[in-house]
């Protein structure tokens, strides 16, 4: 889909403890930086549906499994992905596609790297009914 990217993350086996890559400047699909920050998902919970009009996502799951839809209204087309440790990517999400996810593990956590600082103002958001989508 366009604006949407899949990018494998390595993961490197450490006896203390693994190390999980998050992305580097250098890599496709970063925008610049605004702010981290992490949220968890209740399992079979669903959060959604939100669009931002100016923030790109840089969505990763360290902890869990997060299934991931993204809705481009324009030619109604969906994308959907499961992230999770087995499943180890970067999901980046160009602005102004629909985005909902649910959560499929028993905890569930992602990180997102966002292009700008949280602003209320460039976001929307819609009930899950208004755009159909069969869970």
């Amino acid at each position: 889909m366009d604006g949407v990217i899949l990018t494998s993350l390595k993961q490197i086996y450490n006896p203390k403890g693994n190390i999980f890559h998050a992305m580097k400047n250098s890599d496709i699909g970063y925008s610049g930086f605004g702010e981290a920050y992490f949220s968890t998902i209740d399992q079979n919970k669903i959060k959604g549906w939100k669009k931002h009009t100016k923030m790109t996502l840089n969505l990763i799951v360290p902890i869990g499994e997060i299934e991931f839809i993204i809705y481009n209204e324009k030619n109604k087309d969906f994308f959907s992905v499961k992230l999770s440790k087995n499943n180890y990517q970067r999901l980046t999400v160009s602005p102004n596609l629909w985005m909902a996810f649910r959560g499929i593990g028993e905890y569930n956590m992602l990180l997102n790297l966002a292009s700008i600082e949280h602003d209320p103002n460039e976001a929307v958001n819609v009930d899950l009914d208004k755009i159909k989508y069969e869970w």
